[in-house]
């Protein structure tokens, strides 16, 4: 194996994990239908469930995701036009994903994250999501902006893992070949397999007990190290550098 000098992380299910919080899903709804100009919050917010199913399907079929202005303009919400939309597109994505659930960092992530660097790893983000801006907003609202050297998501290059090609642009980024790097993701069927099709170096599967117990892993999907606790990710033979 090509000694490892890059790791990619995933985010939703391993370096981000989503909790339920009323409050916080509430209040995300309520701005939905007030940007859209909506009087009956629950009727709006059950309307664009129901129309993001087909954008989900084909999302997940075609390894593709739209920007913005595309997910509200063509699957969600085209009877507010165009002038509208690209005024509210932006806010209207993130408060949706907020309807999901209130974010944070992975027990152990900012820690995993600190110490890979003063390693002298290179460092890059991974992910497949909607909307521009709020992974760029969070890394720098959290300070975590300057950890990392990559940052490739599908809702700004337009496909979605499993496609190799997100895993390419990332060692582009990094400036290393696909064998230089690692990658730490949660699902084996669109990380694992697609990571793997790049030719990294690595896959780390971050999962449960309990769910990895439900899965099947196959010789296209097999991690080369699976971890249980985030900061278990640090005593991986594979991140310590020589002499450490």
């Amino acid at each position: 194996m090509e000694q490892i000098r890059g790791v990619f992380f995933d985010l939703g299910g391993t370096l981000r994990i989503a909790e339920e919080d009323p409050g916080h899903i509430a209040r995300a709804k309520a701005r939905m239908a007030q940007l859209a100009g909506r009087q009956d919050v629950e009727a709006f917010f059950a309307m664009v469930e129901e129309r993001y199913v087909p954008y989900r399907d084909w999302a997940l079929s075609e390894n593709k995701e739209s920007g913005d202005y595309e997910l509200w303009a063509k699957w969600l919400l085209p009877e507010l036009g165009e002038e509208k939309l690209r005024e509210i597109c932006h806010e209207m994505t993130f408060q949706y994903r907020q309807s999901k659930g209130l974010r944070h960092v992975v027990e152990g992530g900012v820690e995993v994250i600190r110490e890979l660097k003063r390693r002298g790893f290179r460092l890059g983000i991974i992910s497949n999501l909607i909307g521009e801006h709020e992974i760029y907003d969070w890394l720098r609202e959290d300070g975590l902006e300057p950890y990392f050297d990559a940052v490739v998501l599908s809702s700004i290059c337009h496909i979605r893992k499993p496609d190799p090609e997100m895993y390419r642009m990332g060692c582009r980024e990094l400036g290393l070949p696909p064998g230089a790097c690692a990658s730490v993701a949660d699902n084996l069927n669109r990380d694992i397999v697609g990571a793997k099709a790049a030719g990294i170096g690595a896959n780390v599967l971050f999962i449960s007990p309990e769910k990895l117990a439900q899965k099947t892993i196959t010789d296209q999907n097999r991690p080369d190290y699976i971890v249980h606790r985030f900061l278990d990710i640090l005593d991986l033979p594979i991140l310590h550098q020589e002499g450490e």
